[in-house]
């Protein structure tokens, strides 16, 4: 697929009443290469809120100040069954707290604890739903959001996920597919019974707040990279704020190594690196198929389906970086871009279904 490049990520739990769907926005930010979406929250006719996409997120955070109007925000008691059904809560006395990692500081090594509360949230022109439980955050909490952001919509697949709240709300199908573009806009669905891209199926390992899959190989033009199994074992984590793919160090040598050699085949030449990236390339005499799609070496990665392996194909701009003021075109091998090419979807490990999802991963070393 051509053109615009999309992600779709399609999680479903299991069998619910309504098949009706909700649809909000997705914007990218290019510069920090942040997804958000915007929602409105509080009593205010118009009190809209730009919140990151983070599906290892479960309870969502923001900064309150960028509420309009707090007329109608209550604060959580530690008693009410809401409290006691948050992970990692706490209590002051009196009211419920969070502990809140937050998702751009390495292995969460820092957290802050913050109260929890609950609004109204309006997701369209005519569609609202009461309560909407959330954390507000110290403004020096949300450093490394860029600055249209406010905070973070939790995705994850934990208790508290804006889309499972949603969901509760209406009495729909438990399941959300986001649609992250190459630039400009997308798509982020909740419930519903169809978001119009065929699918391609294999299981997701859903482990405490993450999701995972389980890459069983790695091709460069077709050809499979010699790996020892063991260093795929364990799955490959979904992120939606890690702007490209991070592999372990074997892992990346041999996909850097195959891939330079095919990228010489092909007319380009290697330059000196360019922070943050390791391997370089100038286009050379390699020809663009069109002004979107360069003539790059393609990556795949195996993935279990219905009995047999499925590929997951990068080719393109989704594996290169671009540096225009340098005429340069940087490739990043290990770091695959962002950007996907094609939708491969993902369902929900529930009753036999699988979802399917597509996002970089990030394998843990």
């Amino acid at each position: 697929m051509h053109g615009l490049k999309r992600l779709i990520i399609f999680i479903s739990m299991f069998a619910a009443i309504s098949e009706a769907q909700y649809l909000l926005p997705i914007t990218k930010n290019e510069t920090t290469k942040q997804y958000y979406t915007t929602i409105n929250i509080g009593s205010a006719a118009n009190s809209p809120v730009n919140l990151l996409l983070d599906i290892g997120t479960d309870l969502s955070w923001l900064n309150c100040r960028k509420i309009k109007s707090l007329s109608s925000l209550h604060l959580v008691p530690c008693q009410s069954p809401t409290c006691k059904s948050i992970p990692s809560n706490a209590c002051d006395g009196k009211h419920c707290l969070y502990l809140q990692q937050s998702p751009f500081v390495k292995n969460h090594t820092v957290s802050t604890v913050d109260r929890v509360v609950q609004d109204k949230a309006t997701i369209s022109t005519k569609v609202s739903f009461r309560p909407f439980t959330f954390s507000c955050v110290a403004q020096t909490h949300i450093q490394g959001l860029s600055p249209p952001i406010a905070g973070v919509l939790g995705l994850s697949p934990g208790e508290f996920p804006f889309w499972r709240q949603v969901t509760r709300a209406f009495n729909i199908i438990p399941r959300f597919a986001i649609c992250l573009p190459s630039s400009g806009n997308g798509n982020f669905f909740i419930g519903g019974g169809g978001f119009g891209v065929s699918m391609t199926l294999t299981p997701l390992k859903i482990v405490g707040s993450d999701y995972l899959i389980s890459p069983t190989s790695i091709y460069v033009d077709g050809i499979p990279l010699s790996l020892n199994p063991s260093l795929l074992e364990g799955g490959a984590k979904l992120s939606t704020v890690v702007p490209y793919t991070v592999l372990q160090t074997d892992i990346y040598n041999a996909l850097a190594s195959a891939f330079t050699r095919k990228a010489m085949k092909i007319g380009m030449s290697e330059i000196p690196r360019l922070a943050p990236f390791k391997h370089c390339f100038q286009e050379g005499s390699s020809m663009r198929i069109n002004e979107e799609l360069m003539n790059v070496t393609s990556v795949e990665i195996g993935l279990p389906g219905n009995g047999r392996e499925v590929k997951w194909t990068f080719h393109g701009k989704n594996t290169v970086v671009s540096n225009l003021e340098k005429k340069n075109d940087l490739l990043s091998p290990p770091t695959l871009r962002f950007d996907i090419s094609s939708c491969v979807s993902f369902r929900w490990p529930t009753e036999g279904l699988y979802p399917s999802v597509a996002t970089p991963f990030r394998h843990r070393s």
